[in-house]
């Protein structure tokens, strides 16, 4: 009962043999047939398969077909198989059992062939629409997360370039944050989700004027104040959204100078108060702002800017993402190396 055929592959549950015949030289010349004798089975070819319809007989023994529905419908792998049961069953509310349970439709025994046909035709017809429709979805989603993807890294670009001549520290930055949140032991799609995230941490400076951001020596108390706005702001221009992506570069814009004993801005957040996006962030941003020339400052060594980060634990940064920072230098001086300022 396995003639292959590219119409699609239907699943026979029945425990009679002759009823299992009957349906399957009715449907064998189109698609692919597939036979279970019971409910087990029924439940181990399909998860085994992936048939694209299934034909159930309601009175069967041991597990009747509500309860192979049922299952069916409970598991993540089979639930989207569309089940049309057939029964010698005539009572309408045995039919509405059988729709409250998940199935598309009914046949009543005796079965006629081209109406059998018919029936599955169409259900096959609305299963590919429906396939097709979801990945025309998903391809766009999937389009619409790249050119968030791209937005995030040119608006994070934009704002580097504001005070640093090549951008290069918004990539060092990101590379290191992805270390770092690997090294935690996060997932490795939340760590890509903060790698691509990291870019926008200082959008707002954007809102800064230049005698400020650009300050070629220590600034002012008032210009500071001005100074520390730029992570509010930087929040207000990423907005809210429901893109994880987004979510996630708010939360770095805004929390990124929150320090671990609350003397941070803009909150004054402390501790495990201040999201695991802007601990993290915040230690790979200061570690390659501190090795990095600025107007303000030469650049420091990173023997100098690790020992900053020891002296900073507990009072600036988290004390413990600090030492899986420092177990990581070798490869953050690798990424330092290969992504140098051109000046």
């Amino acid at each position: 009962m396995t003639m292959a055929h590219d119409s699609g592959t239907i699943l026979v549950v029945d425990d009679l043999p002759e009823n299992l015949d009957l349906m399957a030289n009715i449907l064998r010349d189109h698609y692919r047939v597939l036979i279970a004798t019971n409910g087990l089975d029924a439940l181990a070819t399909a998860r085994r398969h992936a048939p694209d319809l299934i034909l159930l007989d309601i009175m069967m023994p041991d597990m009747d077909g509500y309860q192979v529905c049922r299952n069916l419908k409970a598991d993540p792998r089979s639930r989207d198989i569309p089940v049309i049961f057939v029964t010698a069953l005539t009572d309408a509310r045995d039919e509405q059992a059988g729709l409250d349970l998940g199935a598309v439709d009914f046949l009543h025994k005796p079965c006629h062939p081209e109406i059998v046909r018919k029936r599955v035709r169409i259900h096959l017809d609305a299963l590919n629409q429906s396939r097709a429709l979801e990945a025309k979805v998903r391809e766009r989603t999937e389009q619409l997360e790249h050119s968030r993807v791209e937005l995030v890294r040119r608006l994070g670009r934009a704002a580097e370039y504001r005070d640093n001549e090549t951008g290069m520290h918004v990539i060092r930055m990101s590379q290191t944050t992805r270390l770092l949140a690997e090294a935690m032991g996060l997932p490795a799609a939340q760590s890509e989700l903060l790698f691509l995230a990291a870019p926008m941490h200082d959008v707002g400076k954007i809102g800064i004027p230049d005698g400020i951001l650009l300050k070629p020596g220590k600034l002012e108390a008032e210009e500071w104040e001005v100074m520390k706005t730029h992570a509010q702001i930087g929040a207000e221009i990423i907005g809210e959204h429901d893109s994880p992506l987004l979510i996630a570069a708010r939360t770095i814009a805004l929390t990124h100078h929150e320090k671990w004993d609350g003397g941070g801005y803009p909150q004054g957040l402390a501790g495990e108060a201040i999201p695991l996006e802007g601990r993290i962030v915040s230690i790979a941003d200061v570690y390659d702002a501190l090795t990095s020339v600025r107007p303000y400052k030469r650049a420091w060594s990173s023997r100098e800017a690790i020992d900053y980060l020891r002296a900073q634990s507990g009072i600036g940064f988290d004390p413990g993402l600090v030492p899986l920072f420092i177990d990581l230098l070798p490869q953050i001086l690798e990424i330092g190396d290969r992504y140098k300022d051109e000046h």
